[in-house]
């Protein structure tokens, strides 16, 4: 399991799917992108899942609105699902339920930040890949290192 599947809804949904490609990029995860919308090309959709489930990934999924995409992914998979759709303001977040009211049986998590979606579909790969978690972790040591940083800066200005 060391490729993550990233499934947009649609081609308006790329510049989200980069965001999550290049923090996998980062981690060293290979990661492929691919549009199939659940509602308009049902068939397709299900055939790259059951492609790509031979290999062991991970599916991010990306799709806003009435976000068919996660859910009907997850039902077809043993592979872990991840929804990371795109926020909107248009409908005052009521969008996002579609990601997480799911029917039983149906369980794609939902990580609203594309960074953090490629950091957990990272730790679920580092479970049986030490590279990988070596990177995770580093990862994380590099962010706390920028928080530190931050507020050290923040001090001296204070103190100016």
């Amino acid at each position: 399991m060391e490729k993550v599947v990233i499934i947009m809804g649609s081609k308006s949904d790329l510049d989200w799917a980069k965001k999550i490609s290049n923090t996998l990029t980062k981690l060293e995860i290979k990661s492929a992108i691919h549009v199939a919308s659940a509602h308009k090309v049902p068939l397709k959709c299900y055939d790259l899942i059951k492609e790509y489930e031979k290999e062991n990934v991970v599916f991010i999924t990306i799709a806003g609105m009435s976000n068919a995409l996660s859910g009907f992914s997850d039902a077809q998979t043993y592979c872990p699902v991840i929804a990371c759709p795109p926020y909107s303001d248009k409908f005052g977040g009521a969008d996002l339920f579609s990601s997480v009211r799911m029917p039983s049986g149906v369980a794609p998590l939902t990580i609203l930040s594309p960074e953090n979606a490629a950091l957990a579909a990272a730790k679920i790969i580092g479970l049986k890949n030490t590279d990988i978690q070596k990177k995770v972790t580093e990862y994380q040591a590099k962010k706390r290192e920028e928080l530190e940083k931050a507020d050290e800066e923040l001090q001296k200005s204070k103190e100016s």
